[in-house]
């Protein structure tokens, strides 16, 4: 192995350089600094799968029934891996630990009564938040959580009211969303 001593390499062709080949590893020691003043591309990672999704239109609650929320209408979906038409449900696709978001808006749940909002896997509840209004308003419920999924793991959002009757999540304040963590 020999050492080269230089304070600026350009390719040739005046275009692009390599280092190395196929196959070749290139080491960075512990110490040294990366400085990028250009244009990056091959480096970190991408947040995706991604997507984002809400309601199209209020959807009912029965009274002290845990539901599915059917968020039916996509904003994004990078991968194509949120079904917005028959389980309303998250697949990634992509083994990673991912951060899953949902907000909840019921109406008028009543004053006490406890309303709920859940991150369930693979059809069992994962992660919950309840709360309980102090008064007989509107009412946002929001939950976010980190998890280990692998490539067939699937997420949905459940909710449950208990204000004695059926009322309606409110189509502009529950959103369902997830992004896979760049590792």
């Amino acid at each position: 192995m020999a050492t080269l001593f230089v304070d600026k390499v350009d390719p040739q062709s005046g275009t692009s350089l390599e280092i190395g080949s196929s196959g070749d590893t290139i080491t960075i020691p512990s110490g040294c600094t990366i400085t990028n003043n250009g244009t990056q591309t091959g480096f970190g990672g991408t947040m995706t799968p991604a997507f984002e999704a809400t309601l199209g239109s209020n959807q009912n609650l029965s009274n002290n029934t845990f539901t599915k929320v059917q968020f039916n209408t996509e904003i994004f979906d990078t991968d194509n891996t949120y079904d917005n038409s028959t389980n309303y449900r998250f697949t990634p696709g992509v083994a990673g630990k991912y951060v899953l978001s949902a907000t909840a808006q019921v109406q008028n749940c009543g004053n006490g009564n406890i309303f709920y909002v859940g991150i369930y896997k693979n059809g069992s509840a994962l992660k919950t938040n309840n709360i309980i209004p102090g008064a007989s308003d509107d009412l946002s419920g929001m939950i976010t959580y980190i998890d280990v999924a692998n490539t067939t793991d699937y997420y949905e959002i459940y909710s449950r009211q208990g204000s004695g009757g059926t009322q309606p999540l409110l189509n502009y304040g529950t959103w369902f969303s997830a992004y896979k963590i760049i590792e």
